[in-house]
């Protein structure tokens, strides 16, 4: 398979995955639905591809780093404390779009199978979840 086709599919299947779990979280009715989990599972699968197939192997490590250090901020903006005693909202929100992250950055380097069961466990748990609230 032509590298460029490769480097496709990978977003492709980041795209696909992150939009399986954003849809979930927009049937909840949750600050960051279906566009905002694909854009972050895209975006994370874009640079590991870019770090994989643009950078010596030293940097690979770095661009990982980033994401994983951009991700944090990102779900921090999504933490919120509210009210009287200061009641934490909005951390599993900022735990999806982490875990996005980390599927994005799973399919980006060719890790289809664990990029996918990942993508299953944590549909799981986010339905488990709102089950049992």
């Amino acid at each position: 398979m032509p590298v460029e086709l490769e480097m496709v599919l990978r977003v492709l299947l980041a795209t696909v995955l992150g939009g399986v779990i954003g849809f979930q979280r927009s049937k909840a009715e949750k600050p960051a639905g279906m566009r905002d989990i694909i854009l972050i599972c895209v975006g994370a699968a874009l640079f590991t591809v870019v770090s994989i197939y643009g950078f010596s192997i030293e940097d690979q490590a770095r661009v990982a780093a980033g994401i994983v250090t951009g991700i944090g901020f990102l779900g921090a903006g999504a933490i919120i404390r509210r009210g009287e005693g200061g009641v934490v909202r909005g951390l599993t929100t900022a735990t999806t779009i982490w875990v996005a992250a980390g599927i994005g950055m799973a399919a980006g380097a060719g890790m289809y199978i664990i990029a996918s069961v990942t993508t299953l466990l944590v549909l799981l748990v986010l339905l488990i979840q709102r089950h049992t609230a």
